[in-house]
């Protein structure tokens, strides 16, 4: 349920807002190319590293005032955002579940792509996976798609703030697949939940602390769940 007696004063300012997405397009294109092409980086577990890191370093120089504000929000009720992380991890848990039964209809939820991918190369550098899924891809993405896209959004309507960064980030994890393979596209379910529950998280805790710091808890327990899978396997 989105309540709407929720107030939220977590606001990355507009000109912040366009140089956050204007990124998107070099983050997913024109970077990786440019490291490929020009800069000889083939190995994928470095274009990626170097991607995110390159991302991370431009997020932070972007919307450190932003940042810095938030942070005051974290700073002044840490229990108030700690428990909604906790809370939000524990519903995406339920939820990933049932979403997980839906897709089982479709496809099967255990070959998603992009979750083979990283456990391949989370087997091979686990360090630099490990970094990148922690610490580098949750602040280029939550300034993206939660600071930017939902922030600027909700400011019109809230509805409408859910639904696109919901989509967009669901979308994003699986494009590049579908792209060769249509039913990639059922993949998307599976990143609802944690899609959903990030906005809200950012909602409630009225700064983008409270989902950064969620998105980076679900990515060290997927990493590490993928590394024991791996060591199993």
């Amino acid at each position: 349920m989105i309540r709407r007696d929720i107030p939220f004063t977590s606001r990355l300012s507009t000109p912040a807002a366009a140089l956050v997405l204007l990124w998107l397009p070099v983050h997913i294109l024109g970077l990786p190319w440019l490291l490929y092409r020009v800069f000889g980086v083939t190995d994928e577990i470095r274009l990626n590293f170097l991607t995110y890191g390159i991302g991370a370093v431009y997020m932070l120089i972007v919307g450190f005032r932003f940042l810095r504000r938030d942070f005051d929000a974290l700073w002044e009720h840490p229990g108030r955002i700690f428990f909604q992380v906790i809370g939000c991890y524990a519903a995406m848990l339920l939820m990933n579940m049932a979403f997980s039964g839906l897709l089982s209809l479709f496809v099967d939820a255990a070959e998603n792509p992009n979750n083979e991918a990283v456990m391949d190369m989370v087997g091979s550098e686990y360090g630099k996976m490990s970094a990148t899924a922690v610490f580098l891809a949750p602040v280029v993405e939550e300034m993206i798609f939660r600071a930017a896209i939902f922030g600027l959004l909700r400011r019109r309507s809230r509805l409408l703030a859910y639904v696109l960064s919901i989509a967009l980030f669901s979308i994003y994890h699986v494009w590049g697949y579908a792209l060769s393979d249509p039913m990639s596209w059922f993949y998307l379910l599976q990143y609802l939940p944690a899609a959903y529950l990030l906005c809200r998280c950012y909602e409630y805790c009225d700064s983008i602390w409270g989902s950064l710091f969620f998105h980076m808890l679900t990515n060290y327990v997927s990493i590490r769940a993928l590394s024991l899978l791996e060591e199993l396997l």
